[in-house]
């Protein structure tokens, strides 16, 4: 039987939390053997994260089961895309090794992969939990820990305008890898659209936008797994929250309006990012690194001065009544 799935696992320096995951997925893979494919991925990690890799080769000899090893760390971001585009299988699920995974999640994104035709993006639907307090969290704009609140279980909705609200109500909840299974031609024709994708923190959310634009998308009603928050990657980088909000989230917002996303829906989202960005993030970067921190918001500034620009009602409606002048007048107007 031809393979469908490859569950990948990028992973560095935590074999601990590898075996546990790969634990997980050896009860939830049962009956799906022959199905799917598993993919570590090591980023040069200097623990025994090979030790565990070679462990679970032999435990799970049944199912095709491929590693890979960095020969120097790459980046997380670098090693999550290899993760998603070196697959030949027809679709992709990258897993964080620390996430909690509900055992019957496999069983569902097998159900739907092989039953709804032509289906290019599957969100499983998550709650939240502070690594320190062990609090429920969530974004402000959603209520009830349960990030994404729109339901399409059997993709028949409008994929474009459900990928539209789920990004407008959480950037985080979009580019959760654990969350998502991709089509993997698509993320492989996003990625050649935007080679450096992997240089951007949110890329992400263009790789599922673009799979959203070409393709059904599920939005499960039910959760099926936990986002553990606190331990992201970039959050260990000390420019990370400046680049994120005043650049990278800018960046994608005008990808996804290259790949046929509407001016009016990007120019909102620009506006939306410039009202939601923090501004002590900018005060402290400019404490710290004032010459890195103007370059990187000014240009931020000038697009949403754009956007602001083309959403203002008044240039709207002088556009429309200038079209409606015939073309003469207007030129006669002009001598």
């Amino acid at each position: 039987m031809t393979k469908i799935l490859t569950i990948a696992i990028p992973t560095y320096n935590r074999a601990e939390l590898l075996d546990k995951q790969l634990t997980w997925l050896s009860q939830a893979i049962k009956g799906f053997e022959s199905e799917c494919e598993i993919l570590v991925s090591d980023n040069c990690s200097t623990d025994h994260t090979q030790s565990i890799i070679k462990k679970w080769q032999n435990i799970l000899s049944d199912i095709t089961f491929k590693s890979n090893k960095n020969p120097e760390n790459i980046g997380v971001m670098r090693n999550i895309i290899y993760c998603l585009s070196s697959p030949t299988t027809k679709y992709v699920w990258a897993i964080g090794d620390d996430d909690p995974i509900q055992e019957r999640a496999v069983a569902y994104v097998m159900s739907k992969i092989k039953n709804i035709e032509d289906l290019s993006l599957l969100f499983l639907n998550f709650s939240g939990r502070n690594k320190i307090t062990g609090e429920a969290v969530h974004p402000p704009k959603i209520v009830g820990n349960r990030w994404f609140d729109a339901d399409s279980e059997d993709g028949e909705g409008d994929s474009k305008a459900i990928f539209e609200h789920c990004f407008a109500k959480s950037v985080g909840a979009v580019i959760f890898i654990t969350a998502t299974v991709y089509r993997t031609d698509l993320v492989k024709q996003a990625l050649q659209i935007w080679p450096t994708a992997s240089n951007n923190w949110i890329s992400l959310a263009y790789l599922a936008g673009y799979c959203a634009a070409n393709g059904k998308v599920i939005v499960t009603k039910e959760t099926y797994l936990e986002c553990v928050v606190g331990v992201s990657y970039w959050q260990k980088e000390p420019k990370s929250a400046l680049l994120m909000q005043y650049q990278h989230i800018p960046e994608v917002i005008l990808k996804l309006e290259e790949v046929g996303y509407s001016k009016a829906y990007c120019c909102r989202m620009l506006l939306q990012n410039y009202h939601e960005v923090d501004l002590k993030v900018f005060l402290g970067a400019i404490r710290r690194w004032p010459v890195s921190a103007i370059k990187t918001v000014v240009p931020f500034l000038a697009l949403a001065s754009l956007a602001a620009f083309e959403l203002m009602p008044t240039r709207e409606l002088k556009v429309k009544k200038m079209a409606e002048i015939p073309t003469q007048q207007i030129r006669n107007n002009d001598l």
